[in-house]
């Protein structure tokens, strides 16, 4: 699958990986930070931003994508940043082609299986639930999303999933959520694999966040037996906007 992506920079490649519900522009910022010293590359995943739409949604179809994306763009020792869903693509990717990345940084999401979080679910029904037809400004579709998603924050997260049509006029999701929705058991699901990446792996854990527990130490390691582990204080799941600052820090201590 032929990816959108956003490109910054030149040096060595960094490849981005957003997370679920993300799209390559939430990781601009961070981009511009680190472009003078890395070929930066942010690609919207499949069924994400402006990227392709297609009903197979799982981390086995996001890793050919992403192995298609390192051979049409000819990267070479590419390092790989995942977020969430993205940090769990780039960890099966590192541990199915161990000889591409040459580091791993896999931010706040850990190896095994999560248990359905009604913070996505909620937020599928939410935006499949939005009447278009009664929403002619971001305003009201704001209102109609409050409905059920009371944190604002959340709501202006997905709604850079919105667009306006160029024919007929009116807002739409860019996101594929029948896709997302049909599939959402698949970004849930644990890697189970008893192969080693065995270069550099950084994973950064937000302290406010439970996606990485101390029960999730022995598996990383297992699997990634040189990774470092970190956490980033006063950080949710979305650390590196959380607390950009020390997410930058944390970053370029572990690539020096």
């Amino acid at each position: 699958m032929k990816l959108f992506y956003r490109e910054y920079g030149q040096g060595q490649p960094l490849i981005i990986l957003h997370g679920i519900f993300g799209v390559s522009d939430n990781w601009v910022s961070f981009a511009h930070s680190v472009q003078d010293r890395y070929h930066v590359f942010i690609p919207d995943q499949r069924n994400h931003g402006h990227s392709p739409h297609d009903p197979t949604f799982n981390y086995f179809a996001m890793c050919a994508d992403l192995g298609e994306f390192i051979n049409e763009h000819q990267l070479k020792n590419p390092i790989i940043l995942g977020h969430s869903m993205g940090g769990k693509v780039a960890m099966t990717f590192a541990l199915e082609n161990p000889e591409v990345p040459s580091a791993l940084i896999v931010a706040d999401i850990s190896l095994r299986a999560y248990e359905r979080r009604h913070r996505h679910l909620d937020m599928i029904d939410a935006m499949m639930a939005i009447d278009f037809e009664k929403a002619a400004s971001r305003r009201a579709i704001d209102q109609q999303l409050a409905e059920t998603i009371k944190n604002k924050r959340v709501r202006q997260f997905a709604m850079k999933n919105l667009y306006r049509r160029q024919h007929g006029g009116g807002f739409a999701w860019r996101l594929n959520l029948e896709a997302i929705n049909m599939n959402i058991d698949e970004v849930f699901e644990g890697i189970h694999s008893t192969a080693t990446f065995d270069k550099p792996a950084l994973f950064i854990r937000g302290a406010e966040s439970d996606y990485v527990s101390y029960d999730d130490f022995d598996q990383i390691y297992r699997n990634f037996p040189n990774a470092d582990i970190k956490t980033i204080e006063n950080a949710g799941h979305w650390l590196h906007a959380d607390q950009p600052e020390e997410f930058l820090k944390v970053f370029n201590d572990f690539l020096d």
